[in-house]
């Protein structure tokens, strides 16, 4: 693995997202000094928090996968992130609703989703169903090491055992036709598929490996912070500060000084200039290229993400049929993603996330009110209208957007909102996202692994990059991956050697006076590593020719 050379005792982090803080952690854990700038007055970046009246209102993600990450840079610096945030397993994970009036809960435990399965669609659909878990469980295992969690120089570097399991596995297949030969009923074939618009590509299109979304989502485990998802940014940057991390807020990098190869000081808008060693940019990509003085040249222009409207609403009722997390699948399907990456326009028969945070936390609503989050996905800037048409368009659509709600069950939802926040690809571009997308580059074939951007910069040998821009790429936990990448190309992968790191099911336990885990609580053992994929291939049995 290519590091950066020379010194790199100080190092200087633009952007307290997750990916920054993830990578501050990792770096104070090997003992460099660290240095964090963020623009915005607290940490979060994407995954914000704005307060609408008495309402606590989170700007980003909502679900939750794969907590270990986060743990992991925790224990960097001998934290946990038991100690930092009560975390709530979600049962159900989801739940399904469709246009035929059906409904699913979606499980996380197999045998209550196999229960599940066989109560919706049969006995048939259940065992499909069993079939499927085991082989997400697998295509998982076939990834994360040398896929997803690690570090590429060349593209030379797929070219390892894996990459066989993963072929035999049909990751090279097409998702939707894959997911088809364990399930036939259309409405469970989207449960499970519908997960590659967070990688910005259709089912039809996407690569059958990126079902290793749908492991994270329905068989890992999805939880929710108490204090809704800003707690955990939050969390993150308490303990980075706690190990000596230190942070300019409300500030932003406006210039790199540069001389013989390597960044010497960056320059802020205060005028303050800080010398450093090393810089890790986890802005959006444009903006970390602009600072660098232009973008590398690539063989084909960079292809972003579907973006998305979503209306945050604090309301005075909710409905009872919602869970804390609800998909609304629309009749339509396939041609909903036609209108997303090709003709440009909303989905004219929209699938919708609708949030309710309050369900688990009440605290984040004045007393007797909810708070409900309504994600539509919708085309970016480049395929579908420009940032400025959204200005006169989103209001008919928060209003189109509020009808179909009502007509999905949501009786009384527009005389209901007391306080309210829409956001649109206008105010993603706003706030500089890349084609007016908070999902940034899609991960089509040519912009995933060894040929997604990469963390090092030819031409400066001290500035690394990470974020949902670069490798791995898009989601919760591959932004906190990315920032541990970056942190090892600085400090070669050495351990951490600030207390004594935690892991495992120890590092998720309450510390004194801390809430206990509640809800199934997070057991690394029970997601079997690489290193143990030979014994779950004889405990589950094969899959490669399901």
């Amino acid at each position: 693995m290519r590091t950066v050379p020379g010194r790199t005792d100080h190092v200087v982090v633009v952007g307290a997202g997750l990916s920054g803080l993830a990578c501050a952690l990792h770096l104070l854990g090997s003992g460099r000094r660290v240095t964090v700038v963020e623009r915005d007055p607290g940490p979060g970046g994407r995954a914000g928090r704005v307060r609408l009246g008495g309402y606590q209102v989170d700007t980003g993600p909502t679900v939750l996968t794969m907590p270990e990450f986060a743990d992991e840079a925790l224990a960097a610096v001998g934290d946990s992130l038991g100690r930092r945030v009560e975390l709530l397993g979600l049962h159900p994970a989801y739940r399904a609703q469709f246009a035929d009036g059906s409904r699913l809960d979606v499980h996380t435990d197999g045998e209550a989703m196999e229960e599940e399965v066989r109560r919706f669609a049969g006995p048939e659909e259940a065992a499909g169903y069993r079939r499927l878990r085991r082989w997400l469980r697998r295509l998982y295992q076939a990834q994360l090491r040398h896929f997803i969690d690690t570090n590429f120089d060349s593209p030379l570097q797929l070219l390892h055992t894996d990459l066989a399991r993963l072929a035999a596995l049909g990751g090279f297949g097409r998702l939707d036709r894959r997911i088809g030969r364990f399930l036939s009923d259309p409405r469970l074939r989207r449960v499970f598929s519908f997960q590659a618009l967070y990688a910005g590509v259709a089912p039809a299109r996407a690569l059958a490996a990126y079902a290793v979304i749908a492991y994270m989502d329905t068989v890992a485990g999805v939880w929710f912070p108490k204090g809704g998802m800003h707690a955990l940014p939050r969390a993150m940057a308490d303990a980075a500060g706690d190990a000596g991390g230190a942070f300019r807020w409300s500030d932003a990098v406006v210039s790199l000084e540069r001389s013989a190869g390597r960044v010497r000081a960056v320059r802020l808008a205060s005028g303050e200039r800080i010398a450093c060693d090393a810089v890790v940019l986890t802005c959006e990509l444009s903006a970390a290229h602009r600072l660098l003085g232009g973008a590398p040249r690539r063989p084909v222009r960079l292809r972003h993400s579907p973006s998305a409207v979503i209306l945050h609403a604090g309301t005075d009722r909710t409905w009872s049929h919602l869970a804390h997390h609800t998909l609304s699948f629309g009749a339509a399907w396939e041609s909903t993603f036609d209108e997303l990456t090709r003709k440009g326009e909303p989905m004219s028969d929209p699938s919708l996330l609708i949030t309710r945070p309050t369900t688990h936390d009440p605290a984040l609503a004045p007393p007797g009110r909810h708070l409900h989050y309504v994600l539509a996905p919708c085309p970016n800037t480049t395929v579908g209208p420009s940032a400025t048409a959204w200005r006169d368009l989103g209001p008919r659509y928060r209003d189109r957007l509020v009808g179909e709600l009502e007509r999905r069950g949501l009786d009384g939802f527009a005389d209901s909102v007391e306080r309210e926040m829409l956001v649109t690809p206008w105010d993603w571009t706003a706030q500089g996202h890349a084609a007016g997308s908070p999902f940034s580059v899609s991960h089509t074939f040519a912009q995933t692994g060894p040929f997604r951007p990469r963390n090092l910069v030819r031409g400066v040998e001290n500035v690394v990059l990470a974020g949902c821009g670069t490798t791995p790429g898009v989601g919760v936990p591959t932004v906190l991956l990315s920032g541990k990448l970056a942190a090892a190309r600085i400090t070669g992968g050495v351990p951490a050697r600030r207390g004594t790191a935690r892991t495992g099911a120890s590092a998720m336990a309450p510390g004194p006076g801390q809430v206990p885990v509640r809800s199934a609580p997070y057991r690394p053992s029970a997601v079997p590593g690489a290193g143990e994929a030979a014994a779950v291939s004889t405990r589950e049995g094969s899959d490669e020719q399901a």
